[in-house]
């Protein structure tokens, strides 16, 4: 009888694969993080809004032109340092602020010290050979810059192979030098709050004295 009642109560085949019951809990969790994922609506709207912000201010800073770029690695034009040290000042403060206001969370990326060198060295021929950032080059191509095409092609073939191989090849680099998910505050051991008060007026004095002596 309970056979019966169990196979009444269970319409599925024999050979049908294994069906998971989560607990309404385990629902519940899973539906509150869905609203945390970077793909809800909200946050794709805060991505556009902030990307198109931020494509604007690259193309009025200048950076966008290839002849800024390149004088940057001739010691000719110091305009990429000046919005680096600018960006980099007003991100640190910025994000860590809202951090600590609990607006936004942190998501590090781990520390790998061979994928960082051999990602850092592709990027950096690549720049020097194009003469754009993948960043700068999407800004390039929007006002107009058509030498800008060979780079975002050549990003797009570069993400294709990076994706067909990563599972292979980043693996095996993901394991050397492998340090996880640390920030620079963790590796010169520092608290974060000294970090950032120490930092924070160094960079300004940077570009104070970047933009005095290459204005």
């Amino acid at each position: 009888m309970k056979n019966a009642m169990h196979a009444r109560a269970n319409p599925l085949p024999d050979n049908a694969p294994p069906v998971l019951v989560l607990p309404p809990q385990a629902l519940e969790s899973d539906e509150a993080h869905d609203l945390d994922k970077p793909d809800s609506v909200r946050q794709l709207a805060l991505g556009l809004l902030f990307g198109v912000a931020f494509g604007f201010l690259l193309q009025k800073s200048g950076v966008a032109r290839y002849e800024v770029l390149m004088g940057q690695f001739f010691l000719t034009d110091f305009t990429v340092i000046k919005v680096m040290l600018t960006a980099i000042i007003v991100g640190m403060a910025g994000i860590f602020a809202m951090r600590g206001l609990g607006l936004v969370k942190l998501h590090v990326k781990p520390t790998r010290y061979a994928s960082n060198i051999a990602g850092g060295l592709l990027f950096g021929v690549g720049l020097g050979l194009l003469g754009y950032c993948p960043g700068t080059g999407i800004a390039a191509l929007g006002q107009g810059n058509l030498d800008a095409i060979a780079g975002i092609v050549g990003l797009l073939v570069g993400s294709y192979l990076y994706a067909e191989t990563s599972a292979s090849v980043g693996s095996r680099m993901a394991k050397i030098g492998s340090r996880g998910r640390i920030m620079l505050p963790d590796l010169l051991g520092m608290r974060l709050v000294g970090f950032i008060a120490l930092f924070v007026p160094l960079l300004i004095l940077c570009l104070i004295v970047t933009a005095q002596l290459a204005p």
